[in-house]
């Protein structure tokens, strides 16, 4: 596998089991070398994120991403292999319409990821009938992963696709509407606006939002959750030249370098404790402080104190006092599942809802997918778990999408996320609650590392910095079902020769 220069453009040329093959060289998610990826038998990986492509066609096979590649022709003649180059970057997979006569209506409740991909996963299996997309936003889908990381982000910028698309491909998008209520025995979603639509099979796929403070102070302004790309623009101009306090080690801090001071409040020991191991943990609180931001941890916000109506000062629970300008907020989520209650549908302790492998919930046409879902993880010995990632919610959206047209489809995704830490990508894969053990190879001191999770003497997870495209290479073992054992994963032993 490498990239080749041909008239100009660059592809990727493959050869796999004696076949050549030749398709675009860049990730259509965020552009990543597939040159600098993983090859594993009929895909290749993308190093920064893990979205897979097929050799062969070119084709989507694991997100996080909406594109295809294009495909380019190849030839062999003489020992010699000549590309004919198709000059597109990117290629949507073919999709029907309506079609005249079809009065099945599927329903979609959400309008984030999960819920474009069913839409198109649907039309490109050539579904006929009805798609009405309902969200409580006023953007068409976009891109909520780039909210913390460009903070001053134009809405056109960020739509994963645009209103002509809906319209081409007869997917109806209703913006500024929320589900209120369901009625499942006769198939019934009522709106916040009084209105009612019928469907004959519905996505819930309506995400969670985030958690606010309970104390005194919590609703002064100034007081910012980040939610909405409106959210991202006010947060970005409020912390220009101001003291920040940020309540919540998750959130991306390195973003807002012109504030005069950030302050970051934890309720654990070290940021990313529990993902990611105290090693890590420690250093990535090292990389921040060195830029200046002071941390506050084993705390919490006992009282946010104003002045005219704004922030001035966050007392915490050790009576520390904390001058700020603007407070940001994210120490969690709330699943938006309160239309739910009263019907059927089986949720769990923390109000998500209960689904199988192919993404159905207890109620007969109804599924679930995205932030809302408690699905069985595959690659965890089908434990029932809760992720909130991008990647997975698409996954989950392709997956309802072909078991509602009844193509028996069970989720196979391996979890895949990342975070930037001033300007370094941190890369994970897999389900690392519970692990008892972490392998590390290179140093974690010196910001290059891959870290193994290990349980039961086998690696349930991994973490990287600096040290691509060694997590892909293990998403990649662990979506093939086979597993990397402790011995396997020494230090001394090249994550390179890890078996495939």
């Amino acid at each position: 596998m490498m990239e080749v220069e041909v008239g100009h453009h660059n592809v990727l040329l493959v050869r796999s089991e004696g076949i050549y093959s030749a398709i675009g060289n860049q990730c259509t998610h965020y552009g990543a070398p597939l040159s600098k990826g993983v090859l594993s038998g009929h895909r290749v990986r993308c190093p920064w994120h893990g979205a897979c492509f097929n050799i062969q066609t070119g084709d989507l096979e694991e997100y996080p991403g909406m594109d295809c590649l294009p495909c380019h022709t190849v030839k062999v003649e003489n020992n010699k292999v000549y590309v004919s180059v198709n000059k597109k970057t990117k290629r949507i997979k073919s999709m029907g319409s309506r079609v005249e006569g079809v009065i099945h209506t599927i329903l979609l409740l959400g309008g984030g990821s999960a819920s474009l991909v069913c839409a198109e996963t649907l039309r490109q299996e050539n579904f006929g009938g009805r798609i009405i997309m309902v969200t409580r936003d006023n953007l068409l889908p976009y891109d909520k992963t780039r909210l913390s990381k460009v903070m001053n982000v134009e809405d056109d910028s960020i739509l994963l696709r645009r209103m002509e698309f809906f319209h081409k491909h007869d997917i109806e998008v209703w913006l500024r509407k929320e589900a209120m209520s369901l009625d499942t025995e006769k198939k019934k979603v009522t709106f916040d606006d009084g209105s009612v639509q019928s469907y004959d099979q519905l996505l819930i796929s309506t995400g969670c939002r985030a958690k606010g403070l309970e104390c005194p102070g919590k609703d002064l302004e100034n007081v910012k959750m980040l939610e909405t790309p409106e959210d991202a623009r006010q947060i970005h101009v409020a912390c220009i030249g101001c003291h920040i306090v940020i309540v919540g080690t998750s959130f991306v801090v390195h973003y807002f370098y012109k504030a005069s001071s950030i302050t970051v409040i934890g309720s654990s020991e070290l940021p990313y404790q529990k993902t990611l191991g105290p090693e890590i943990g420690k250093v990535t609180m090292m990389m921040l402080a060195e830029k200046d931001v002071a941390f506050y941890m084993n705390d919490n916000v006992s009282e946010v104190r104003g002045e005219n109506g704004k922030v001035k000062e966050v007392v915490l629970k050790s009576g520390t006092v904390i001058p700020a300008d603007v407070l940001i907020v994210g120490i969690g989520v709330i699943p938006n599942s309160e239309f739910l209650q009263g019907t059927p549908i089986a949720m769990d302790s923390k109000s998500s809802v209960i689904v199988d492998k192919c993404m159905r919930t207890n109620v007969l046409e109804v599924f679930c997918g995205g932030d809302l879902a408690t699905f069985p993880l595959k690659m965890a010995k089908d434990q029932r778990v809760n992720i909130g990632h991008w990647q997975m919610a698409q996954a989950h959206g392709r997956v309802a999408a072909l078991n509602m047209l009844n193509i028996p489809t069970e989720l196979n995704s391996v979890p895949y996320y990342w975070t930037v830490l001033l300007g370094k990508n941190i890369r994970y894969t897999g389900y690392g609650e519970g692990y008892t053990d972490i392998v590390v190879k290179g140093k974690v001191e010196e910001q290059k590392f891959l870290a193994f999770y290990i349980k039961d003497d086998e690696v349930i997870a991994a973490a990287s910095l600096n040290y691509d495209p060694a997590v892909s290479a293990v998403a990649e073992r662990f979506a093939t079902g086979n597993t990397i054992t402790k011995k396997e994963a020494e230090p001394n032993i090249p994550w390179t020769c890890l078996p495939r």
